[in-house]
C-alpha cells in the first residue's frame, strides 16, 4: 500500500506535464508568420501569431487576392482564472465570437461554441514545420494547412 501511495504523486505529476496551459512555453508552438499552402488559386492567406504574455497570444489572419485584402480577422487566445478562451473578431464586427478551449494536449487544441452558426469547432495542431487549422460545424469542414514564412 505504501508503494502505491508513493507512486500517486509521481503519476499525477507525469499526467499533468502535457498540459500547455501549465507548461513554461504554453502555446509558443503557434508563434510566427504562416502562409496557407492549400489555398485556392489566385489567393494567399496568412496567419501571424505573437505572444503578448504567458496567458495571452494575439493572432491576425488575412487573405489577399489580386493585391487586395478580401478577408481579415483578429484572433485572441487567452487565459482567465483556469480557463483558456479563443476569440475571433472579423473586420467590421464590434464584438468577438467566443470559443472555449475544450481540449489541450501538447501541440494541439480544440475550441468550441455550439451556439455559433459556423464554425462551431476550431482545431489547431502543429506537425513539424506545419501548422494545421480546421473549422467545422454540422456537415461542413474547412482545413487550413500552413507553413512558416519566417524560418
Amino acid at each position: 500500500m505504501k508503494k502505491i501511495l508513493l507512486l500517486l504523486p509521481l503519476l499525477f505529476t507525469i499526467s499533468c506535464g502535457n498540459n500547455p496551459s501549465e507548461s513554461k512555453d504554453g502555446f509558443d508552438w503557434i508563434l510566427g508568420n504562416w502562409i496557407r499552402t492549400n489555398e485556392t488559386e489566385g489567393a494567399e492567406t496568412y496567419e501571424n501569431w505573437k505572444k503578448d504574455s504567458s496567458t495571452e497570444y494575439i493572432g491576425f489572419s488575412y487573405t489577399m487576392q489580386h493585391k487586395d485584402t478580401v478577408w481579415q480577422e483578429n484572433i485572441r487566445l487567452f487565459k482567465t482564472a483556469e480557463t483558456w478562451s479563443f476569440e475571433v473578431t472579423g473586420k467590421g464586427e464590434k464584438e468577438p465570437t467566443k470559443f472555449l478551449l475544450t481540449e489541450i494536449e501538447n501541440s494541439n487544441f480544440v475550441c468550441e461554441n455550439s451556439t455559433n452558426e459556423f464554425p462551431k469547432k476550431i482545431e489547431y495542431s502543429r506537425n513539424g514545420a506545419q501548422l494545421l487549422a480546421k473549422i467545422s460545424g454540422d456537415e461542413m469542414e474547412i482545413s487550413f494547412d500552413y507553413k512558416k514564412t519566417d524560418e
